[in-house]
C-alpha cells in the first residue's frame, strides 16, 4: 500500500484466536494490509527431541496498519477476534513502539517475552544495531538487558544488549532499576 501525505492509517493491535497469529498475519499481508508479527526463536521440547521454533513475542496479537474508518475487512479476517479498544474507541499503538520492534526484528539479537514493567530506569541506546531505541534497563545474571514495551497491551520484550551501547541520563538518588527479581538502586 502506498502512503500519501494525508495517510489516515494507524497501527492497531488485533486480538486473534490462540495459535492463529501467523495465519492472520499472512492473510492480512496477502489482502494488501501492512501487518507486523514480531517473532522470537525458542527451544521447545517435543516427545522425542528438542526443536527451535519461531513464536510470537506477543501471543494472541498481530499488529496491522489501516484506516480506522474501514474496519470490516480487518474484522472479517479469519482468526481475528477484535481490535484492541476502550469501549467503542479504537486504541492505536504508537508508531515509535512499532518501529522499535521492527528494528529489533531486523537486527538478529536474542529477545524473549518479558513481564510488563512500569518502574525502572529509562535508557537510550547510543550504539550498536538498536541505536536510537529507548527502553527500561534491567540486569539479569550480571548481563544488561533492554525492555521494550507496548503500553497499550501492557506487554514487554527483553533483549540482551552490550553495556557500552547504553547512555544513562542523570539519575536522581531515589530512582530504582530492576535487577533480576529484586529492585536495586543505581550507583
Amino acid at each position: 500500500m502506498e502512503t500519501s501525505l494525508h495517510d489516515c492509517r494507524l497501527w492497531f493491535a488485533l486480538r486473534v484466536r490462540p495459535r492463529h497469529d501467523k495465519f492472520v498475519s499472512q492473510t492480512l499481508r496477502s489482502n494488501g494490509f501492512e501487518e507486523f508479527l514480531p517473532l522470537y526463536r525458542a527451544r521447545r521440547k517435543w516427545a522425542d527431541r528438542y526443536k527451535m521454533v519461531d513464536l510470537p513475542l506477543f501471543p494472541g496479537y498481530v499488529f496491522c496498519k489501516f484506516d480506522p474508518s474501514s474496519l470490516l475487512p480487518i474484522l472479517n479476517t479469519p482468526g481475528v477476534i477484535d481490535i484492541v479498544r476502550a469501549g467503542r474507541v479504537l486504541l492505536p499503538v504508537k508508531d515509535c513502539e512499532i518501529a522499535g520492534f521492527q528494528t529489533l526484528s531486523k537486527c538478529g539479537l536474542n529477545a524473549e517475552p518479558w513481564p510488563y514493567l512500569q518502574i525502572g530506569q529509562r535508557v537510550r541506546i547510543e550504539a550498536g544495531p538498536l541505536i536510537g531505541l529507548e527502553g527500561l534497563l534491567v540486569e539479569i545474571r550480571k548481563s544488561p538487558r533492554l525492555v521494550l514495551s507496548v503500553d497499550l497491551l501492557q506487554r514487554s520484550v527483553l533483549v540482551e544488549i552490550d553495556r557500552e551501547w547504553v547512555i544513562l541520563p542523570k539519575v536522581p538518588p531515589s530512582s530504582a532499576v530492576f535487577s533480576g527479581s529484586s529492585v536495586s538502586k543505581l550507583a
